[in-house]
């Protein structure tokens, strides 16, 4: 306390002077519409460099996250191409080339993204001239995102898992145990899961994956985890799942072709009409 008062005492006149400066300005910025203008752009300009290196610096840190999710998404494909390039009895590696994947997959950026909705759809920004069509499976690095409904030229639409009409074929990842997954309208981070048999042994936590019974996911895409779940009258109630994905911040996502789909498709009606 007592330097404080020691500074002020040795200082007095030179911030007795900028005292009086200070306010000699504020009455010239009043009193003159000219110098007023001209101090607004130069806190407007000062300002705005301001945001703008705050915005670099916030685009740095979600490009490191971006960074590791790739990374995280490069390993998971290392590991699983590793799998297929062993054979275990003898050991001998075959070519990589020659393990023909009937699912091709095209990259695309989210250009409109609704999640507030009853029914919610997402827009892309590729079409039908990049290969695309109705019916195609849309996933990113964390899992399942919706269906491709409508496409033009240069974009589509995406039927959002986040829709009263949205039913997806999924199924817990430690059991055969299959389910339909829809949504309520209520939160765009919770899901739910219906028509699992009264004999699973549900657990708080288990994983959900797609199930691969339909011709538009491949199975094992991630879903989301048992967040809670009733069961009264011998039945499941309500079984809710929260999502891997944060369906409110969406960036690129990954667009599934089933190569083979047509095929199974006409098999199965030429199965059912017999």
């Amino acid at each position: 306390m007592q330097q404080i008062i020691y500074f002020l005492r040795k200082y007095r006149y030179f911030l007795l002077f900028i005292a009086l400066e200070l306010i000699a300005l504020l009455f010239t910025l009043q009193s003159h519409s000219f110098h007023k203008s001209k101090f607004v752009n130069s806190a407007t300009s000062i300002t705005g460099g301001l945001y703008t290196q705050v915005s670099n610096i916030n685009e740095f840190f979600t490009l490191k996250k971006e960074n590791k999710v790739l990374a995280e998404e490069n390993n998971r494909l290392k590991n699983i191409l590793s799998k297929h390039l062993h054979v275990k009895k003898d050991s001998r590696v075959f070519d990589s080339l020659s393990v023909q994947s009937k699912y091709n997959y095209i990259s695309a950026k989210i250009i409109k993204n609704e999640y507030s909705k009853i029914n919610n759809f997402i827009t892309i920004n590729k079409g039908s001239s990049s290969g695309l069509k109705s019916d195609l499976g849309v996933i990113n690095t964390k899992g399942i995102i919706g269906i491709v409904k409508n496409v033009s030229n240069k974009y589509a639409t995406i039927l959002s898992i986040l829709n009263s009409y949205s039913k997806l074929n999924v199924r817990l990842k430690n059991s055969n145990y299959f389910g339909t997954l829809i949504w309520n309208g209520n939160n765009y981070n919770t899901v739910q899961l219906i028509d699992i048999p009264r004999q699973a042994d549900l657990q708080v936590g288990d994983t959900i994956i797609t199930g691969g019974r339909s011709a538009i996911f491949p199975e094992g895409i991630m879903v989301g985890t048992i967040k809670d779940f009733k069961f009264e009258d011998t039945k499941f109630d309500e079984i809710n799942i929260t999502l891997f994905n944060d369906m409110s911040a969406l960036g690129y996502v990954q667009i599934i072709e089933n190569t083979e789909r047509k095929e199974q498709q006409l098999l199965e009606e030429q199965t059912s009409n017999e």
